[in-house]
């Protein structure tokens, strides 16, 4: 298992635990919080799973689909990132994962 933190929008902070493999938008909702929206479902086609990873995670590159999907927010950030394109992996352990406000 992977522990995590995630920063709500409310600036509250949960510790999360997740299986590797999982994407970090599946193990935020897995561990109660359903701030994001994920209206996709994880397709990678909508910005409603927004992060900031803060830090580099070694997945800090966004693919060409994400990439384009994030120039629509009003949010973007050098770290930012869709939550339902970045996998839990032993690279997060410790991380701390930012909710990005609401477009």
């Amino acid at each position: 298992m992977v522990n995590f933190v995630v920063v709500t929008r409310d600036g509250e902070e949960k510790a999360v635990e997740a299986e590797a493999g999982l994407s970090v938008m599946q193990a935020i909702r897995n561990n109660g919080l359903d701030e994001l929206q994920a209206l996709c479902g994880g397709n990678c086609a909508c910005a409603t799973c927004h992060v900031y990873t803060g830090t580099d995670i070694g997945q800090s590159t966004p693919n060409a689909d994400e990439d384009e999907l994030l120039d629509g927010s009003d949010y973007r950030r050098a770290d930012s990132r869709l939550s339902c394109q970045l996998l839990v992996s032993d690279e997060l352990s410790g991380a701390r994962i930012v909710i990005a406000p609401e477009d």
